[in-house]
């Protein structure tokens, strides 16, 4: 049985401190990696035991980077853009968490693991939960940050704030109304970080240029 660690960190943990785009370490190769229906870009770097490392909403596997570079002294880290998102391909379903977390398995076989440590941020948190649930024997450490659990409690109490109208906000209407203006609508999520003067221009340009293409609105439900 997986052994489960909850963390709340600070978003500054995965953004770099410096002005500069986030990025994984120089060494990681990068590789698209085929699952049922989409095709995710997928980061690969270190070497032992795997940890996989999901990203949250309006970024990409780019946050880890420090953290990677950590774990990948002693780690396979393997950190994918979740379907949808990032540089991986826009199919037009597929995007409940089930869905989501066979994508998962699908890279960590691919890649020649069978068991692997799950680190899940925001969304990625919800994947990764989804995951462990999918595949008890095959997560050996469960990391959970900053998400709740759709469907458990108080998820009602939750998910009826105000303040997440984004989470209802998706599909083809969404895309519209956000097309060209991505980075607008992404300094909203910014301002539910510890600290958003952490969160500088640059990465921001960055992930709001990575979201332009036409799809991303359909991953950011939960």
């Amino acid at each position: 049985m997986f052994k489960i660690a909850l963390a709340t960190l600070a978003l500054a943990i995965a953004t770099p401190a410096a002005a500069e785009q986030p990025r994984l370490p120089a060494g990681f190769e990068s590789r698209m990696i085929a699952t049922p229906g989409a095709a995710l870009f997928v980061q690969v770097g270190g070497t032992g035991d795997p940890v996989v490392l999901l990203h949250g909403y309006v970024e990409s596997g780019d946050m880890w980077g420090p953290l990677a570079s950590a774990l990948a002294k002693h780690h396979t880290v393997i950190v994918p853009d979740l379907r949808g998102l990032g540089r991986s391909s826009r199919p037009a379903d597929g995007y409940d968490h089930k869905t989501q977390a066979q994508d998962i398995r699908a890279v960590v076989e691919t890649l020649g693991f069978d068991r692997a440590a799950v680190v899940g941020h925001d969304l990625g948190g919800v994947v990764a939960y989804a995951y462990a649930a999918q595949y008890p024997a095959k997560v050996t450490r469960l990391v959970f940050m900053e998400a709740p659990v759709p469907g458990v409690g108080p998820w009602k109490e939750v998910a009826a704030m105000p303040a997440l109208w984004h989470w209802y906000f998706g599909g083809p209407d969404a895309e519209r109304l956000v097309q060209g203006r991505e980075r607008i609508y992404f300094d909203h999520f910014w301002k539910f970080a510890a600290d958003p003067s952490k969160i500088d221009e640059e990465t921001r340009d960055h992930y709001a240029a990575q979201y332009a293409a036409p799809g991303d609105k359909r991953a950011g439900k939960k």
